[in-house]
């Protein structure tokens, strides 16, 4: 059987019947994955594990069996016509990436949890989780963040809103649109983040005036995941009047073909160039009420509801990426021969790869037992107990991936500055981490987040400019009361 889990069971100790799927003990899980060692997370390694069974097991083999035959093969040509901005070539590549995964029936995967069986044909795994979920994001990331972002990103952003609040005023536009991106036909983005406003969601400023049948939409976006390519918009935009902050903020799904006013442009980013980064501007965009997502005024509510699972999923690409530096790193120094033995023999090379290696198994650790917590509560007690600790995972893991990405440079050398052979994948993640450390809120907003959460400060102490501000006010009121 397959246990689903609750949170019930979540007080109670596993079991360590070998045939229970609960556990897998030594030897119920082959190896897996690459002989290199640590290269693969620890329950592929044979080890045991408290959170996989044999569900997960079929699901990994796979997705492993479809990245590395569909995917693998046009990585490299794909970020290279990416960095060329040869937008027809990648946008061939993004079609066919997403119909192909759609045959596959990975898509679904891509939204979260439970499985959106509603919109989709595709056969749901055995006890689906969000241990099946993370499976699918690290075997997604192995060829690289941009071919993560370019295949997941934007829908697993774009579409979540639309599952979670829906379009209560065109059933028929939402079933459309959910049916079509995850049949992969149609592809979505997510449109929060503005020239002016980031991670300080209350100010964004892009407008939707109401115009009493339509919204007229005017504003820009910017670093916009898949905006270039896609159909879809989940847009986050200001209907309330100005100064309203999160209070004023609703968002609406808009579609491309029937909105004109729409220019998408593609921004040349250090990294993730599959991904088509772009800029957009609406421009007296007409957007018919019924494409409210949820209720107008809940924009803020909404944004922020999807925000840990989109921190949780930039976790798990870093995790993998860090992961295959190592794996990288150690097959490159069996290889190479340095003053009459091979690299990997030097000291410094062992320490130098132990270190990253260390970071990588405690952050895979962190990440899964964060991963355990969300299978055990609901989303709305994910988003009350969770959001600290995400950010702290987050934070760590676009570190570990920075610093696993600069060690294994070093360990490469030239070959790992070089955009082709040997070095290819740590030149890409290498450029690529950034993507990590700042988007989804940035590592200084995932600290100041952390100890918001956490109350850090219980009091605070005085301070003494109130007390002047306080006599400063006292003396106004006196003044005006003589006038």
């Amino acid at each position: 059987e397959v246990v689903h889990f609750s949170p019930r069971m979540a007080l109670q100790p596993f079991d360590l019947d070998p045939t229970s799927t609960r556990s897998a003990k030594p030897g119920t899980m082959a190896p897996f994955g690459s002989k290199v060692p640590l290269a693969e997370p620890s329950w592929y390694q044979n080890l045991n594990t408290p959170y996989y069974n044999a569900s997960h097991v079929a699901w990994r083999a796979k997705l492993r069996d479809f990245f590395e035959k569909e995917v693998e093969p046009i990585v490299d040509d794909w970020d290279k016509q990416a960095s060329m901005n040869n937008h027809a070539a990648c946008g061939e590549y993004v079609k066919r990436m997403y119909a192909k995964s759609a045959q596959y029936g990975i898509l679904p995967a891509c939204v979260g949890k439970p499985w959106p069986g509603k919109y989709t044909s595709a056969p749901e795994p055995e006890g689906y989780d969000y241990f099946h979920e993370l499976i699918n994001v690290d075997e997604g990331t192995r060829a690289g963040g941009g071919i993560a972002w370019a295949m997941m990103g934007g829908l697993g952003i774009g579409m979540p809103p639309v599952l979670n609040f829906g379009v209560p005023g065109d059933r028929a536009l939402q079933d459309r649109v959910v049916r079509e991106c995850l049949a992969g036909e149609k592809i979505i983005c997510l449109c929060i983040t503005e020239p002016g406003a980031g991670s300080d969601v209350a100010n964004l400023a892009c407008t939707a005036e109401d115009k009493g049948d339509h919204f007229l939409v005017n504003g820009n976006k910017k670093w916009i995941t898949n905006g270039i390519y896609a159909d879809y918009f989940t847009v986050a935009v200001r209907t309330g009047p100005p100064g309203s902050a999160h209070k004023g903020l609703s968002m609406l799904l808009i579609e491309r073909n029937s909105s004109p006013g729409i220019t998408t442009s593609k921004m040349d980013c250090m990294g993730v160039w599959p991904s088509g980064t772009t800029y957009i501007e609406f421009d007296n965009v007409k957007v018919p009420k019924k494409n409210v997502v949820g209720r107008v005024g809940d924009g803020f509510k909404q944004i922020m509801y999807n925000f840990n699972h989109e921190r949780w999923l930039l976790a798990a690409q870093a995790a993998r990426m860090a992961r295959t530096c190592v794996e990288e790193s150690i097959a490159f120094a069996r290889s190479r021969r340095t003053f009459g033995k091979f690299l990997i023999e030097h000291q410094a090379i062992q320490h130098k790869i132990g270190e990253m290696a260390r970071q990588c198994e405690g952050l895979q650790a962190w990440l899964e037992n964060v991963t355990f917590q969300m299978n055990t509560m609901s989303k709305e007690e994910q988003n009350r107990k969770l959001g600290g600790h995400i950010a702290l995972l987050k934070l760590s893991s676009s570190r570990v991936a920075e610093f696993c990405a600069s060690n294994a440079m070093q360990v490469l050398g030239g070959a790992g500055y070089t955009r082709s052979g040997k070095g290819t994948k740590v030149e890409r993640i290498y450029r690529e981490v950034k993507a990590y450390a700042i988007p989804g809120g940035s590592e200084e907003i995932m600290l100041n987040l952390a100890a918001g959460q956490f109350g850090f400060v219980t009091r605070r102490a005085p301070d003494p400019r109130d007390k002047i501000i306080k006599q400063l006010k006292d003396e106004l009121k006196r003044v005006q009361s003589k006038l």
